[in-house]
């Protein structure tokens, strides 16, 4: 017995041997596998597959934010109280058109009022328009380096009216009713030389179903009266702030073509010490719908 099972024992680490160099030759095999995938440090085989793998990774992100979703930092009080300075609100560009990446870089070429000339991106299908109400992000038509937020008030074909401070939408007077409880909303502005946030008045405003908050400057006189008609192919817009707003009021309506998308919600707000403004961060206000 003693013999058999030496024998046994014999064969058995002889058929251990025999497997051994396999299982080395799968580990070498292995290893060499893992070296072609990805090689050597600091070679051109190494430098090549680095580029490709940024180049990749850049396409991915920007690809994203092109197409469906991007972010925007809000750098001043035209939109108070809906939307603070320092908010950086998420973009959704899917909300008018699904757009073909990278296309606002090489799409179609146009002439707009003969004043620039830019590409245009190429949507699948129409672009569609805005509703009333809706707050979107657009470059601004005198300087498309320059991204704006404003709420959309008129669609091409409306008339829009503003007189003693009051909105009108093809002759019906946007109702409103004065904020009691406004403390809320008083603190999102800062104190400044020669304005004092207690001389604000807000107001609450329904266009169709959407349903926000204006702030209006208690001693400033109402403007003369205003009308304006909104061409196809653009929209009209306006801060909620309307006494310390720069929009159509003043610069025209916005052509279709310069809307990114609209604004979803803010996911962030922080103004930074170094800025212009007085540091705030707000987490309060994080996750806030627009």
């Amino acid at each position: 017995m003693v013999f058999i099972l030496n024998d046994l024992e014999i064969t058995l680490s002889e058929e251990q041997t025999e497997n051994t160099p396999e299982v080395l030759d799968n580990t070498s095999s292995n290893q060499e596998t893992k070296t072609k995938e990805k090689p050597k440090a600091w070679t051109k085989e190494w430098f090549l597959y680095e580029t490709w793998s940024w180049i990749y990774i850049f396409f991915i992100v920007f690809g994203f934010r092109s197409t469906f979703i991007d972010h925007y930092h809000i750098p001043s009080g035209s939109l108070l109280p809906t939307n603070a300075i320092g908010d950086s609100i998420v973009v959704n560009k899917m909300s008018y058109g699904f757009k073909v990446p990278f296309s606002e870089f090489f799409g179609t070429y146009s002439d707009w009022l003969g004043l620039d000339k830019r590409w245009e991106p190429i949507y699948f299908g129409e672009q569609e328009v805005p509703e009333r109400g809706d707050i979107i992000v657009f470059e601004f038509p005198r300087d498309k380096s320059i991204l704006f937020v404003k709420r959309t008030i008129g669609i091409p074909g409306d008339v829009i009216e503003i007189f003693d401070n009051d909105l009108y939408i093809n002759g019906k007077k946007i109702e409103r009713e004065v904020v009691k409880d406004d403390a809320k909303y008083r603190e999102l502005y800062d104190p400044k030389p020669g304005f004092d946030p207690e001389q604000m008045v807000f107001y609450r405003q329904k266009i169709g179903d959407k349903e926000f908050i204006t702030g209006q400057d208690s001693r400033k006189k109402a403007d003369p009266p205003q009308k304006y008609i909104v061409p196809e192919g653009h929209v009209f817009v306006l801060g909620d702030n309307r006494d310390f707003s720069a929009d159509s009021r003043y610069w025209g309506t916005v052509p279709l073509e310069l809307v990114r998308g609209k604004a979803f919600f803010v996911w962030m707000s922080l103004v930074y010490p170094w800025s212009q403004e007085p540091f705030h961060f707000r987490p309060s206000r994080i996750g806030t719908r627009i």
